[in-house]
């Protein structure tokens, strides 16, 4: 199983942009996808995720301000990001939890994380 994000730049202040992840493999199901976010010299954090229900957490931060969706085919997870501000600056990592695939024909459910490359949001001043 293999997470491919895409979407990151740089952007003014205000601005917008959208973020997208894709799972690839023989995926059965994906218990729940998100975004988390490091800028530099902190801890990775949340910023926001999606249940394959639809149920969503956000991060306090971002609310009101940044959207997450699952895609039709519910293996791909989209983070729209609005009204930017330069606190939102990090490399935004897509996550995807507890996947059940077919193994050699065989259902595993693995209840692991599995985590994008990052992708880097810069938002100016």
């Amino acid at each position: 199983v293999q997470l491919q994000a895409s979407g990151g730049g740089l952007v003014q202040s205000g601005g917008s942009l959208r973020l997208s992840c894709g799972a690839s493999g023989r995926i059965i199901s994906i218990k729940s996808m998100g975004w988390y976010r490091q800028a530099p010299g902190k801890q990775r954090e949340l910023v926001a995720t999606v249940t394959s229900g639809g149920d969503t957490t956000y991060a306090d931060s971002v609310k009101g301000r940044f959207t997450i969706s699952r895609g039709f085919a519910k293996n791909t997870v989209d983070l729209q990001m609005n009204s930017l501000k330069p606190e939102d600056s990090a490399v935004y990592y897509c996550n995807a939890n507890s996947i059940t695939y077919y193994n050699h024909d065989v259902p595993v459910a693995d209840g692991e994380d599995h985590w994008g490359k990052g992708t880097q949001v810069t938002v100016s001043s």
